[in-house]
């Protein structure tokens, strides 16, 4: 699988949340219009996000066990959720990228781009 580029704007101190839905072509469908959803039942996902792709340490640490990624099992879905507090801790923009690994540990990056930070006012 490719990597999709998304490049994320987040709005600091607020809380945030995006949802995708990935599809895959149906292999069975000769004219490629058919697209199935991806079955993301068994699997984790993790995401980091750095200040560049060099940086040693994330500024910030998503994964479905901390419960920044919401998997949507066999509806193909996938939520990004940061609250108020952890958006608010942020303060730089950086680089992303989202994998997801299968039950058997098979790891494939999902999507990846730029993090804009939009700064806080209003504290």
């Amino acid at each position: 699988m490719i990597a999709g580029i998304y490049n994320i704007t987040c709005e600091q101190g607020v809380d945030f949340s995006r949802s995708c839905i990935l599809k895959y072509p149906d292999s069975s469908d000769p004219t490629g219009s058919t697209y199935l959803l991806y079955d993301f039942t068994g699997y984790t996902a993790r995401m980091q996000v750095r200040r560049t792709l060099e940086s040693a340490t994330p500024e910030i640490e998503l994964t479905t066990a901390n419960g920044g990624i919401v998997l949507g099992g066999t509806a193909g879905t996938f939520e990004i959720v940061m609250t108020s507090t952890q958006t608010a801790a942020l303060d730089s923009d950086g680089v992303y990228d989202l994998e997801i690994v299968s039950g058997g540990g098979v790891v494939s990056r999902v999507i990846q781009g730029t993090f804009t930070l939009d700064l806080e006012v209003t504290h």
